[in-house]
């Protein structure tokens, strides 16, 4: 795939746009003022792989608890605004935000944008403009109908240009619809338009597996043709289930290449093994191991290693035995009670060689 050559911002430590790995953000979802508990689970969520935290900012004592929250994690801090500019100016000034993400067209007077462009710019930090169908100006939903693809382009393009117009081009755009198609299409349209970095998402996608579907076809089918720079994955759900999600779509797509991949089989009527319990298991004890890896876990010793030699490292199933192989060839024969530990045993191993 022909990624698009973006301009390169700067997001904290983090790189976005250009030629920069695609990063992978979601929002935490505690009381952002509950400092403890947020630093929590900040922690939790770069454990998954989180390159950009975001948290909401409703109140002023949100926007002073940022700077202590973030002398206490490393990774990036958005704060993400709506409708009070003071909290944005509050969020930059003591709370020292990495980024702000705001809905221009909820924000008020262009006076207040003004001057949440001018404090961004002050302290060098870049700005997402985030259009969300649920939120368009009423005129463009008056002029189109509905809040379609071009009404939301439409209303990207005139707060870019606002942006512009004050001098100030650190910015991100996303343009987040819960309708798949409607998102593919705004992006696609958008993207032919600017050279901005893109924020990809698929806004309100719902509970984890039908949000995981949608935001796999919607964020997939943009980065496949080139299109985006940084992704989140919107779920009814723990924040860290939308990290794991989004790592998952880059692995599929091979734009990341850090950590295991897990190839699995499809249970049927020869499978003689607890399948399913023992591919769960081996993925949640692979989930924080850093290097590239392919683990496969096969249901058939007749089948198995063959189909998934690809794999670095795998194991299948027979009646109450498992095989453990390297690249489809078989090294030991186990017990199916065994199988977990002796995988494991030879992943250790595998990775210590590397």
């Amino acid at each position: 795939m022909n990624r698009k050559k973006t301009r390169k911002i700067m997001v904290g430590s983090v790189p976005v746009g250009g030629d920069s790995p695609i990063s992978v953000q979601t929002m935490t979802n505690t009381d952002t003022s509950d400092i403890e508990k947020t630093v929590e689970q900040i922690h939790e969520l770069e454990n998954c792989g989180c390159d950009i935290i975001r948290v909401a900012i409703p109140d002023q004592k949100s926007a002073r608890a940022l700077f202590e929250i973030k002398n206490r994690v490393s990774i990036p801090i958005i704060a993400d605004i709506h409708f009070d500019y003071k909290l944005a100016v509050t969020a930059i000034e003591y709370g020292k935000a990495d980024g702000i993400r705001i809905n221009p067209g909820n924000i008020g007077r262009p006076d207040k944008i003004e001057i949440i462009v001018n404090k961004a710019k002050k302290y060098g930090i870049p700005i997402r403009i985030g259009i969300n169908s649920g939120s368009l100006e009423k005129d463009l939903l008056k002029k189109y109908g509905q809040p379609n693809a071009e009404a939301l382009v439409e209303s990207a393009i005139k707060h870019i240009k606002m942006f512009e117009l004050l001098n100030f081009k650190n910015i991100k755009v996303s343009l987040k619809s819960s309708d798949v198609i409607t998102t593919i299409k705004a992006y696609k349209m958008l993207s032919e338009k600017v050279d901005y970095p893109l924020h990809l998402g698929i806004t309100e996608a719902g509970t984890k597996y039908s949000g995981i579907i949608k935001s796999a076809i919607g964020i997939g089918t943009l980065l496949y043709e080139g299109i985006g720079d940084t992704i989140r994955v919107s779920l009814t759900d723990h924040p860290k289930e939308e990290i794991k999600a989004g790592v998952e779509i880059l692995r599929a797509l091979g734009l990341k290449k850090k950590g295991v991949e897990i190839i699995s089989c499809p249970t049927c009527g020869r499978c003689k093994i607890d399948l399913i319990g023992i591919a769960n298991e081996i993925q949640k004890k692979t989930s924080t191991i850093d290097q590239s890896l392919k683990v496969a876990v096969m249901g058939c010793i007749v089948n198995g290693p063959g189909e998934a030699r690809e794999a670095d490292i795998g194991a299948a199933g027979g009646n109450g035995v498992g095989v453990i192989f390297k690249k489809g060839k078989i090294i030991k024969k186990v017990k199916e009670d065994k199988i977990i530990e002796e995988l494991m045993k030879e992943i250790n191993q595998l990775l210590l060689n590397n």
